[in-house]
Parts: C-alpha cells; structure tokens; sequence
C-alpha cells in the first residue's frame, strides 16, 4: 500500500501514513500563473502494481481541490496502479444530494461517477451528509463517523457527563453517539430548513441543561447560522457551559467569532479541514479503516 497526500491534505496524509508505518509518498505541486494544478507523483516507479491510497479533502476552494483529486487518481491509473482508494475526508458537494426542487442537479452522484472515471475503486469519507444515498453510487463509499473521536476529547479534557446534544431529530444518533463516551443524558435540537433559502429555524424547546456543560454536536459548520441560535438558546436556558463539536469545521469567514460571541466557551473540530479549531485528528479512524480493507483483500 501506498499513501499519496494531496496538497489539501498534506498533513493528515503524513499522520495516516505514520499511524499504518507507511512512509507517505510526496508529489510535486504547483499553480500555473492562470490558476491552472500541475501534479507529478514523485516517484512514479512506485505506484505500478500498488494499491494506492490518494489522501485529499475538497473543502474550498472545492473546485481546486476537486480538480486535484481527479488529476492524481487519473494519473496513478495511467501509472498502472492496482488499485485506487480515495480517501476524502471532507466530500464536497454531497450536501447537494437529493433533488429538492425540479431540475437541480444531483451533485454528489456526479462527482462520484468523475472519480470512477479517474480509476477510483473505493472512497473513504467521513460524515457524509446523507450515508444511505452513498449506498447507490457507482462506486463503493464507506462513511466513517469521527463524533467518538470528539467526544473522547471532550472526557479528556473534563468534560465526561456533559450533556450531549445533536442539530435536528435526524441527527439524533450523532448525541447518541457522543452520549456512549460522556455518559450525561442526550437530546436533539429541533430544526427546520426551508429547501428554497436554506434558512434554518430552531424551536426552542426546553432541555435539562441548567448548571450543566453541554456540547452540541454537528457534521459541519459552515456559515455558522443555525450552530449561533443553537448556542444562544442553551446558554439561555441556564447551561453552565456550552461547547460546538463539529467534525467538518468549514468556518465561513467571521463564523468563529459569531459563535463565540452566541455564547459559546469553544470550538472543537477535526482536521477532515485544516483549521485554527482542528484539535481531533481522524488518522487513527482512517488508518484503522484501511487496515481492515488490506486484511480483508
């Protein structure tokens, strides 16, 4: 096996390759004056025959990235690679996943069929947006949850019996999830998405979290919108102290310091996105998902 760190995931491609006690192969990256990647694996000899393991999140700017991704899994195909796993930490565009309204293109199925085209085999996520829709593309996806590996964080920090809460009855799992490591009590919080605006509504229902820590827990923040109302309403409510967890910390412009200024005591996120919040690393997650694909083939 061989790792490939690509240039939006240079870091947590080196950490994968330590953790398996595989030396991460570097590439040669540039961008043309025009914006344009160019991509050489550095040592190309390597790749013929070899399963290959492409390590590249594609938050923005995603397009780049994408292009990216595409252009080193292409290239380890023409190499002669046996094999071609993707591991995409951050899946750009499967928030776009199912037809909300007539005509809209179902993104995610498209990006997907573009890395089969590439020679990818497999692909490696963590967090999708929708898991059960990645079941139907044309290639094989297996999503991974990191809200363990954050709620282990938190207990390492002093925060075990905290009250665990998730975005949206959808996302319970995900306060249940963090709930087996905390042990103090889970709930959701009630949401609403309008399919046109992508505005969301909180309602504002009542939960024991007075005198008491509470983490809320959520696959991605991005503007931040729906995360600043969720903070504000549980600090209104009494909470001792109130953290956001997010696995995927996009972070959009000033949302760090909104949230923080909602009330929050801090931001935790993994480095699927490297950020100033990136304190849980998924290496061990990955890596562990990789070594039982090798023992299984």
């Amino acid at each position: 096996m061989i790792v490939v760190p690509g240039p939006a995931s240079a870091e947590l491609g080196r950490k994968i390759g330590t953790v398996l006690k595989i030396k991460a192969m570097p590439i040669e990256f540039k961008r043309f004056p025009d914006g344009e990647s160019y991509i050489r694996f550095a040592d190309a000899t390597l790749i013929k025959g070899k399963d290959v393991v492409i390590v590249q999140t594609t938050s923005p700017p995603q397009n780049e990235n994408l292009v990216q991704l595409f252009l080193m899994a292409d290239n380890a195909k023409d190499m002669g690679a046996k094999s071609i796993t993707a591991v995409v930490p951050y899946f750009a565009y499967a928030r776009q996943d199912s037809r909300f309204r007539p005509g809209e293109a179902l993104s995610v199925k498209t990006i997907v069929t573009l890395l089969k085209t590439c020679g990818v085999n497999r692909i490696i996520t963590v967090n999708s947006h929708n898991p059960a829709l990645l079941k139907t593309l044309p290639v094989s996806v297996e999503d991974l949850s990191a809200f363990s590996l954050l709620a282990e964080y938190f207990k390492k920090k002093g925060f075990e019996g905290a009250f665990s809460l998730s975005m949206g009855k959808k996302g319970m799992s995900t306060a249940v999830e963090a709930d087996k490591v905390l042990k103090g009590g889970c709930d959701y919080i009630p949401t609403q998405r309008n399919r046109v605006t992508g505005n969301v509504k909180i309602e504002k229902k009542t939960l024991p979290v007075k005198n008491r820590d509470a983490i809320i827990f959520d696959d991605i923040i991005s503007s931040g919108g729906t995360m600043i109302k969720a903070v504000s309403w549980i600090k209104e409510q009494g909470a001792k102290r109130v953290y956001a967890a997010c696995v995927h910390p996009l972070l959009i412009g000033d949302t760090k310091d909104k949230i923080l200024k909602a009330g929050a005591d801090g931001i935790v996120g993994t480095d699927t996105i490297p950020s100033q919040v990136s304190e849980v690393s998924v290496a061990p997650l990955i890596a562990e998902a990789l070594r039982k694909r090798a023992v299984s083939v």
